[in-house]
């Protein structure tokens, strides 16, 4: 018996998101009484990498770092999990519900006849044979409690559930033969533009994210200069990316990315449903709007009512001072 996680990387470095699977896995598998947590590594990740998954509870990692698996394909590394799942002997697999994650955890349920809960956001309750999984539905309006019977479990965990706390210790690294060839490999990158050097929404920590309060493209220089202050990430609502204010990779809400920073600060933006549906597990929420109805303050943790462009030189200068104080 064991635990099987999947390794998310991009140019060789180890995502965010697979020390949070790693250490939900290593507390998964204290209820089953395994020792063992397992990564797959599929891709070129160098093995003194791999080795530090043990500090996140890793005991061994896999690694098929075959040129084949560089560009992400679903079926491509679907096949391969399953083939370390049957070689393994695992019996519960966790893995990020980020967007490889979305295209994977299906068919890996498909193909291996096991049980998924997908968007998780709480450890499993392990009775038996028998996992309970909670995870938030219609919108992060209610939680529903799923029970997973089947021999083998899947759990896809929505990213920033689960706190990342880095301990010490390190993975044995092993190669492994996925069996996958060239004739499985059924997509065909030609080009990869990157959009920029930030931190991708779904991986930031703090966002700064304005609306149409901030009344035209020309007023962002405001929250891109907060924005580093804080070190975090610039996003917007629907309406700023559709006026083309902002480009559409930074619109969060139910119809964009869905995000779960520890910090959300949300600038000029009213709170509708469709928005606070993508952002609303954030872990703090801070609102400024200068309309003190504006339904974002009955989500908000901390709220500022008044005009943002009063507020926020003010907080970019304030947060700037206290970084140099501390430094």
């Amino acid at each position: 018996m064991s635990v099987l996680i999947y390794v998310n990387h991009q140019n060789g470095k180890i995502k965010k998101s697979t020390f949070e699977t790693a250490l939900y896995a290593r507390k998964v598998a204290e209820m089953l009484q395994t020792d063992e947590v397992i990564a797959l590594s599929l891709g070129q990740v160098s093995d003194e990498a791999l080795t530090l998954l043990g500090n996140y509870g890793v005991t061994k990692v896999l690694s098929d770092n075959q040129a084949l698996f560089d560009h992400f394909d679903a079926g491509v590394h679907t096949k391969a999990l399953a083939s370390a799942v049957e070689q393994t002997g695992a019996t519960a697999i966790i893995i990020s519900q980020n967007s490889n994650g979305k295209a994977i955890a299906p068919r890996l349920s498909m193909r291996l006849k096991a049980g998924l809960v997908s968007g998780a956001i709480e450890l499993p309750i392990v009775n038996g044979n028998t996992f309970t999984v909670k995870k938030s539905v219609f919108s992060g309006k209610a939680f529903a409690n799923y029970s997973i019977l089947t021999p083998i479990k899947i759990i896809a965990l929505n990213p920033n559930s689960y706190p990342v706390v880095k301990g010490q210790g390190l993975a044995a690294v092993e190669q492994f033969n996925s069996g996958i060839t060239a004739s499985d490999v059924k997509i065909k990158v030609k080009e990869i533009k990157s959009l920029s050097d930030s931190v991708p929404l779904p991986e930031a920590e703090l966002v700064v994210s304005a609306g149409r309060g901030m009344k035209g493209p020309e007023n962002w220089g405001m929250i891109e200069e907060l924005a580093q202050a804080l070190g975090a990430a610039t996003a917007c609502s629907r309406p700023v990316a559709d006026v083309h204010w902002r480009p559409h990779h930074e619109h969060v809400g139910q119809t964009g990315i869905t995000i779960r920073p520890n910090l959300y600060i949300a600038i000029g933006i009213s709170g509708a449903i469709q928005h606070l549906a993508g952002v609303n597990n954030s872990k703090v929420i801070v609102v400024i709007n200068k309309d003190p109805e504006a339904p974002f303050f009955k989500a908000a943790d901390y709220g500022i009512v008044g005009d943002a462009f009063e507020i926020i030189p003010k907080l970019t200068q304030a947060v700037k001072a206290f970084k140099a104080q501390n430094n």
